[in-house]
C-alpha cells in the first residue's frame, strides 16, 4: 500500500483562488515523531553557534513544533523571547517585520485555541474510547461483548456464536494477549562505505518497545543483555518483575531457537503469577504416565470428551464436565489455565518437528540449570531482587520442561500473528509507501477459540498488544462468529487454501466459500483471468484457452499466456523501482507501455492491470497531478473491489488514498464523497479511533470549514 504525499494544513485567512497554495508546500510527515527530531535538530543548532541574523526564522519554526507537540507553555515563552528579539532588530525590514508579526499573533492564537481544547479533551477522549470498550461484557468469557457464547463439538471443538442478531462494526472480542514477544524482524544488508564503520542498521527490535509493542524512538535497554528494549523505565521494571529477569542471561540462546521457543518459556514464566496448582497437578500426571501423547488406556472418545468438557460417566451416573479453560465458576478468562488447555494437536506433528521442540526445550532447560547455579554461587545483585526466582523456578525444571513443549506444540495452531503498518522508503522519497508486517507473535486465548472461514465474518486488529474482533458483516442469531487463519478466498485458489490449512491446521476447510469453488467450474477467477485479444471476451479452458464469445474462434495456449504474462510483470516490476527512486518520468513512460501490453491479453480486473493503475496513480501523485492521479486510482479501485469485495478493510484502505488525491487536488465534492465511503468502510474494521479515520475526520473538518468559492462575473 502507498499513500500520496502529505501536506501541513496551514492557517489561511485569505479567500477564493489563493487557497490553493495550502497543497503546495513541501511535503512532511505529520507525525509527532518527525515534529520532535525538528525540535531536536534546533536546539542542537542553537547551542553550536546558529547565525544571529537567522534566529527569529529558527525561532518561529521551534515555536510552531512546540505548539504541534502540546508544550503550550515552552511554546508561549519561546514566542515572548522572540517578540523581544524582533524589537531589537531595527535593521529588519517593515514587509518581514509585519510578516514576522502575523505570524506571531497566528501561533498565539493558535496556543490559546490548545488550552482552551486541553480543558474538553478529556471528555472528549473518554468518548471516543467507548467505542473501543465493551459494551456489556460477557458473564461466560472474559474479553467478549455479550453477543456472543462459548459451544462445543466433537469434531468442531470449543466455538463461538452469535446469541443476537449482531451489526458490521460490533466489537465482539477485545483481549490483551496472555503472552506476545517481538519478532527480531529482517535486518537489512550492511552497504559498504561509511556506514560499514559502525552498523546503525535498524530493525523492529529498536523502534518497539519489547514489552507494550509501543513505536518508540527514544529507546530504554536492558541494563543487563541491552538487547531488550523498552518504551519507559516502568515497562522495563514490569518486564524484568514478570520475565526478564530469567530471560535476560538467554539472549542469545533464544534469538538461535526462534520466536516460538521464547513464547513457550514467557507462558512459563507468567504461570508462576497464577494460582496453578491444578495444571502442574496435570502435568506430573502427563509426566508419570511416561507420555504426552494419547493414551492408550483411552478410546478416542473418551479422549474428545476429556478435551471438550460435556457429559461423562462416574459412578454409573451422567455427571456434567466443566469446558477445558474455564474455571470452577465456568468462566473462561485470559489466564494460563484457558493456555494450558489449548489442543497443541500432539498426534498430527510429524515425528521430526516434535523431535527438533524437544531438543530446543532441552537445550533451554539446561541454560536455564547452569544460570540457577551461577546464581546461587555468585549472589544476586541488589539492583535485581526478582532473579531469585530462578532457583524456585529451576527446582520445577522437569514440569516446566513439559509445560514448554507443549506451548510450542500448541503454537502452529494457536500463535497469533500481531500485525502493524509500517512506512517503508527513504525521507527523500515522495512517495510514502506502507505495508503490513508481522511485528510480534501471541497468545489470545478468546481469539484462539474462533474457527477458520476462507470468507469470515469477523476482522481483526491490534493497538499495542491488544486484539480488537469486530464483526464485518451482519451476523444472524445463532451464526458461528469465524476468523480467517491466514488462506483467504480473495488471495488464494481453493485447493492451495486446502493444502495450507491442512499442513498447518491438521484440518480440511468445508466453509461456505470452499464448498461454493468445489462445485464450480475450473474456470480461475476475474483478477488472474486473460481476455481474447480480438473481441476483449474473457478466455476459458485448460492448455488451450478458447474465446468465451460465439462469434469469435480465437484460441491460444496457456504457456503462451502465461509467458507473456510473466515478461509483463517484469516490466512492471522496472516501473515500480524507478518509481522508488523518484525517476518519476521514465518510469511513467514504461507504465503506460505496460498498460497498453496489458490490454491485448488481460482482463480489465486482472491484479496485475490494477497494480499497473495503481503505479501510475503513485507517479502522478508524486507530480502534483491530482486529476490523473485519482483517474488511475479510481481504476485500480475497481480491480480491488472485484477481487476483496466492496466492504473489505483493502477497499477501505484504497478509498482512503482516494480521499487524500481528491483532498490534494482540492476537488472537494470528490474529496467529501470518498470521505464518507472510506469512512463507512474503515469504521466497520476498526472502529473510531483508527488512525486513517482520524485524519479522514481531519480532513472532512477541514474541507466544509472553508468559506464557498465565489463565482466569476458572468460574461
Amino acid at each position: 500500500m502507498w499513500e500520496p504525499p502529505c501536506y501541513i494544513l496551514r492557517e489561511c485567512h485569505t479567500r477564493g483562488p489563493t487557497l490553493r497554495t495550502l497543497h503546495c508546500v513541501t511535503p512532511i510527515a505529520l507525525q509527532p515523531s518527525s515534529t520532535w527530531t525538528c525540535l531536536k535538530d534546533i536546539i542542537r543548532a542553537q547551542t553550536h553557534g546558529y547565525p544571529e541574523r537567522l534566529q527569529p526564522k529558527m525561532m518561529l519554526r521551534k515555536a510552531e513544533c512546540l505548539v504541534t507537540l502540546g508544550r503550550l507553555q515552552e511554546a508561549s515563552q519561546t514566542i515572548n523571547d522572540l517578540e523581544i528579539n524582533l524589537t531589537a532588530q531595527p535593521t529588519l525590514a517593515a514587509s518581514q517585520f509585519q510578516i514576522q508579526q502575523r505570524t506571531l499573533s497566528r501561533l498565539k492564537m493558535k496556543v490559546q485555541e490548545k488550552e482552551t481544547l486541553t480543558e474538553t479533551f478529556p471528555a472528549a477522549l473518554t468518548k471516543a474510547f467507548e467505542d473501543m470498550d465493551l459494551r456489556e461484557e460477557n458473564e461466560q468469557i472474559s474479553s467478549a461483548s455479550s453477543s456472543v457464547s462459548l459451544c462445543t463439538h466433537p469434531l468442531k471443538g470449543r466455538y463461538l456464536i452469535a446469541t443476537k442478531d449482531i451489526l458490521p462494526g460490533e466489537l465482539l472480542v477485545k483481549e490483551d494477549a496472555f503472552v506476545s514477544v517481538l519478532n527480531p524482524g529482517e535486518m537489512p544488508p550492511l552497504h559498504h562505505g561509511l556506514e560499514s564503520k559502525w552498523d546503525t542498521r535498524v530493525t523492529n527490535g529498536d523502534l518497539y518497545c519489547h514489552r507494550c509493542l509501543k513505536h518508540t524512538l527514544a529507546m530504554v535497554p536492558c541494563d543487563g543483555c541491552s538487547y531488550a528494549k523498552y518504551c519507559s523505565q516502568d515497562c522495563m521494571q514490569q518486564a524484568w518483575d514478570l520475565y526478564h529477569s530469567i530471560e535476560c542471561s538467554l539472549g542469545g540462546l533464544l534469538l538461535t531457537l526462534g520466536v516460538f521457543c521464547h513464547v513457550a518459556l514467557r507462558s512459563t514464566l507468567l504461570a508462576r503469577f497464577e494460582n496453578i496448582d491444578k495444571v502442574v497437578k496435570k502435568l506430573r500426571d502427563e509426566i508419570s504416565n511416561k507420555d504426552i501423547c494419547l493414551p492408550e488406556s483411552k478410546t478416542l472418545g473418551q479422549t474428545f470428551r476429556d478435551d471438550l468438557g460435556g457429559e461423562c460417566e462416574e459412578n454409573g451416573k451422567r455427571v456434567e464436565t466443566p469446558i477445558p479453560g474455564c474455571d470452577i465458576n465456568g468462566k473462561y478468562r485470559n489466564n494460563y489455565n484457558a493456555v494450558f488447555n489449548l489442543l497443541p494437536h500432539i498426534g498430527n506433528h510429524s515425528p521430526e518437528h516434535k523431535f527438533l521442540c524437544a531438543l530446543s526445550v532441552s537445550a533451554l532447560c539446561r541454560q536455564l540449570e547452569a544460570a540457577s547455579l551461577q546464581t546461587l554461587t555468585t549472589g544476586l545483585k541488589s539492583s535485581q531482587p526478582k532473579a531469585a526466582m530462578a532457583p524456585a523456578l529451576c527446582q520445577e525444571l522437569h514440569t516446566w520442561g513439559v509445560a514448554m513443549l507443549k506451548h510450542m506444540l500448541q503454537l502452529q495452531c494457536n500463535a497469533q500473528a500481531i500485525t502493524t503498518i509500517q512506512q517503508t522508503g527513504s525521507k527523500e522519497n515522495v512517495i510514502t509507501n506502507s505495508r503490513q508486517v508481522c511485528l510480534a507473535t501471541g497468545i489470545f486465548p478468546v481469539v484462539s477459540l474462533l474457527n477458520h472461514s476462507c470468507s469470515p465474518n469477523t476482522s481483526v486488529s491490534f493497538i499495542s498488544t491488544v486484539a480488537t474482533i469486530r464483526a464485518s458483516e451482519q451476523i444472524g442469531k445463532g451464526q458461528e462468529i469465524l476468523h480467517c487463519y491466514g488462506p483467504h478466498k480473495s488471495r488464494m485458489g481453493v485447493a492451495e487454501r486446502q493444502q495450507k490449512l491442512r499442513s498447518q491446521y491438521f484440518f480440511d476447510c468445508n466453509c461456505t466459500a470452499c464448498q461454493n469453488e468445489k462445485h464450480r467450474p475450473a474456470a480461475g477467477p476475474r483478477w488472474e483471468a486473460f481476455c481474447c485479444s480480438r473481441c476483449r471476451a474473457l478466455l476459458q479452458g485448460e492448455d488451450v484457452l478458447s474465446c468465451d464469445s460465439a462469434s469469435c474462434t480465437e484460441a491460444v495456449s496457456r504457456g503462451h499466456l502465461a509467458s507473456q504474462l510473466q515478461d509483463l510483470q517484469q516490466q512492471v516490476a522496472m516501473a515500480q523501482k524507478l518509481l522508488r527512486n523518484g525517476k518519476l518520468e521514465r518510469a511513467i513512460q514504461l507504465l503506460l507501455g505496460c498498460q497498453h501490453d496489458a490490454e491485448s491479453f488481460l482482463s480489465a480486473e486482472h491484479s496485475v492491470v490494477g497494480a499497473i493503475e495503481d503505479a501510475l496513480a503513485q507517479a502522478y501523485a508524486a507530480l502534483g497531478d491530482w486529476q490523473k492521479s485519482a483517474t488511475h486510482l479510481q481504476r485500480s479501485l475497481q480491480v480491488v473491489e472485484v477481487r476483496h469485495g466492496p466492504s473489505s478493510v483493502e477497499m477501505g484502505h484504497e478509498l482512503f488514498k482516494l480521499a487524500q488525491i481528491f483532498f490534494n487536488g482540492f476537488a472537494i465534492p470528490e474529496a467529501l464523497n470518498t470521505i464518507q465511503k472510506a469512512e463507512k468502510v474503515l469504521l466497520v474494521h476498526y472502529g473510531a479511533w483508527n488512525d486513517e479515520i482520524q485524519e479522514l475526520q481531519k480532513m472532512k473538518s477541514y474541507l466544509l470549514d472553508l468559506p464557498p468559492i465565489p463565482a466569476g462575473p458572468s460574461v
